[in-house]
């Protein structure tokens, strides 16, 4: 399985569980203080959190904070996988929880599809209200990889805007453009006033705005 990490921004600045992810300790010693840690074991320490991470957004946790630094922390909650959920049949659009009707999912996956095939990039939606959620089942379902994107809509936590975000296309966005849109189009007050269906359309747009623009310095620097 591909490591994949978290880009989830809750409404307003919770401090995450401790019984989630705690940072080992580093404690300075004046005569007695141990050697550092190589880089090495801090890189490794960060992939296994992304790929932990990923176990965790597709069971249904959703609520995650971003650091500067850009590691994700999850909070604890039950572990989710209902494959009973799923449609018979492939679609890019599972909505389990109702936000959107026939006409908008048929648009919304013509929008996933012509992305895929002009960029390469796979996104994927699925709209759920935890803890009703195939979680993880939408994996082997989606065939989840380094180049998918996975864009969990779910007003549970207040910020209806999550994602999972595979290697390669974190090579060409910019983390910063996750965070600036789930703040412009997932906050609670956007989704209240407009809807969940409009949050998710303008958030899918975005998406693909960005990932049509040429990598570069300034691709994907402004939410459209």
């Amino acid at each position: 399985m591909a490591n994949l990490h978290i880009c989830s921004f809750p409404v307003g600045n919770r401090i995450p569980s401790p019984s989630a992810y705690t940072v080992p300790a580093i404690v300075a010693s004046s005569h007695h203080s141990l050697p550092p840690q190589k880089p090495a074991k801090l890189s490794k320490w960060g992939s296994h959190l992304r790929s932990k991470s990923f176990n965790f957004v597709l069971s249904g946790v959703l609520s995650v904070s971003l650091s500067l630094a850009g590691i994700g922390f999850a909070e604890a909650k039950v572990g989710v996988n209902k494959p009973e959920l799923l449609p018979k049949e492939f679609t890019s659009v599972i909505d389990v929880a109702g936000f959107l009707s026939d006409g908008q999912e048929k648009r919304l996956a013509q929008e996933i599809a012509d992305i895929e095939k002009d960029t390469g990039f796979k996104l994927r939606l699925l709209a759920q209200n935890y803890p009703e959620t195939p979680g993880l089942a939408i994996k082997d379902f989606w065939q989840v990889d380094d180049r998918t994107i996975v864009f969990v809509a779910d007003p549970t936590f207040g910020n209806i805007i999550n994602f999972n975000v595979g290697d390669l296309v974190d090579l060409d966005v910019p983390r910063s453009f996750w965070s600036r849109l789930a703040g412009k189009y997932g906050n609670l007050f956007y989704w209240k006033e407009k809807g969940e269906d409009a949050s998710i359309e303008a958030a899918v747009m975005a998406i693909s705005n960005c990932l049509r623009e040429p990598v570069g310095p300034n691709n994907c620097s402004e939410v459209k």
